[in-house]
């Protein structure tokens, strides 16, 4: 897979690196495999980065991937927008958390119970 940097960019008021990088694919790059791509090429964690969009013309085997690099996942957390899967799947995360927490609590309440009646 062939990659060319189209445009790179320091901002410095969100502390990121914008960049544009062109890839030469059969098929469109799925975001993990952008976010792949983009972090051996800048050598960088994968949880520091934002794909921001990934396009192609029709019939062209390139690629275009816009992305945000910011120096660490904390930060990208702090001025990134979340999505709608993301906020699902970390509510869901807490809320089992939670549920493991009450069953350990209920648990630990049942074993005291039996060690009263002994």
């Amino acid at each position: 897979m062939k990659t060319e940097i189209i445009d790179e960019k320091k901002n410095p008021l969100f502390n990121r690196k914008e960049i544009i990088l062109e890839v030469e694919s059969e098929i469109t790059p799925s975001h993990s495999e952008a976010e792949k791509i983009v972090s051996e090429k800048f050598k960088t964690s994968s949880e520091a980065l934002k794909i921001k969009k990934i396009y192609g013309r029709f019939g062209s085997k390139t690629f275009r991937i816009n992305a945000n690099i910011y120096s660490s996942k904390e930060e990208k957390e702090s001025i990134e927008p979340k999505s709608k899967k993301e906020k699902e799947a970390e509510a869901k995360v807490l809320e089992e958390a939670k549920k493991a927490e009450e069953e350990k609590r209920k648990a630990k309440e049942e074993s005291k119970k039996l060690d009263e009646k002994k």
